[in-house]
């Protein structure tokens, strides 16, 4: 048994806690009632106020370290202003995480308070049962999993929102459809505008990027369908040891493109043909996804689809929309533009 011992300090009436200030207490300071605090700390538009008034709120709210109580607040509005965002269970790049920020961003200014919650090794109804006992009042779930009686769940539990970001609609829920087939259909058709025909796809071996791999492949298996071109799949860890592997047996395959399904998986395979001696664009043509800034400063530049992913407004809309209200039918939008920004690679 291991004891650990623990000296307690002499605690005098000076250094004992100070209590929680209240409402009651910025009033006072302030010389306004409680109502005007509240309506001033919690946004009301509803309540016409002074702009000196909620300068003297503020300012006692400041004095006394008073911050409002957020379960409080949701047992009298009936509901929280907590918009749960599960963090996602796979890898994701900086154009994702710039997407996030934006759409957490635009939440906070319509007076949301944007949680994450990692659910690691919890999938399906299981995770929804664990974000359900937050409470929140919207969900977002990024990629797939989710299903109709998870959607339920969630409803039952009081989120009056519930948004997926997935290829496919789930029923009862907001979806924003990602269309990733037509980064692929691009990519691919590309290809071979340039004069391709042994195409190469890399499709990661990485858990969980097969909803967004998949339709990338299936996007330029239909840009090459009824053409001379052949495609072959390229099963690729995202990690250094894997490329030069498979950059070793590149002139065995004897491809002359390759879509490398993001432009971080093409600049980790490109750099390793080039390491084996193959020349990019000369021998292989190169083309990745996502338009990075660090692709524009490779050589040679790398080819890319730039995304054009939703607005983070829009979405934070189409929260508050489902929020206010929760009784109508649920929307379909379908986003992911696709542009083919050729340079150097290809």
């Amino acid at each position: 048994m291991t004891v650990v011992m623990v000296q307690i300090q002499n605690t005098s009436a000076s250094s004992a806690p100070r209590s929680v200030p209240t409402s009651a207490d910025v009033a006072r300071l302030a010389g306004v009632s409680r109502a005007t605090v509240s309506y001033v700390l919690n946004k009301t538009s509803a309540v016409r106020i002074s702009e000196p008034t909620r300068r003297r709120v503020h300012a006692a709210a400041k004095e006394l370290g008073y911050v409002p109580h957020a379960a409080a607040r949701s047992l009298r509005a009936g509901h929280s202003r907590m918009v749960l965002m599960p963090a996602p269970s796979i890898p994701v790049g900086p154009l994702y995480n710039q997407f996030l920020s934006e759409l957490q961003w635009a939440l906070g200014r319509l007076d949301y308070t944007v949680v994450q919650y990692g659910s690691v090794g919890l999938q399906g109804d299981e995770a929804a049962r664990a974000w359900a006992e937050l409470r929140p009042v919207a969900v977002l779930v990024p990629g797939a999993g989710l299903t109709p009686q998870g959607v339920t769940l969630l409803r039952r539990s009081g989120a009056r929102a519930v948004v997926t970001f997935t290829p496919d609609r789930v029923e009862g829920a907001h979806s924003v459809l990602m269309d990733h087939e037509s980064v692929g259909h691009c990519a691919g058709a590309h290809l071979y505008a340039r004069g391709r025909r042994r195409i190469g796809v890399v499709v990661p071996d990485e858990a969980g990027l097969e909803a967004y791999s998949l339709p990338r492949l299936a996007g330029v298996r239909r840009a090459l369908r009824g053409t001379d071109a052949t495609l072959t799949e390229l099963p690729l860890a995202y990690e250094e040891q894997a490329a030069v592997h498979l950059a070793a047996r590149w002139r065995d395959l004897d491809l002359d493109a390759v879509f490398a399904y993001n432009d971080e998986y093409a600049m980790l395979l490109m750099r390793a043909l080039q390491d084996e001696g193959v020349r990019v664009p000369e021998d292989t043509a190169v083309i990745g996804a996502d338009d990075l800034l660090i692709g524009r400063l490779l050589r040679p530049r790398l080819s890319t689809v730039h995304i054009e992913l939703p607005s983070g407004r829009d979405l934070a809309e189409l929260v508050d929309r489902a929020v206010r209200e929760p009784g109508a039918a649920p929307e379909t939008h379908k986003v992911l533009g696709a542009t083919v920004v050729h340079r150097d690679s290809s």
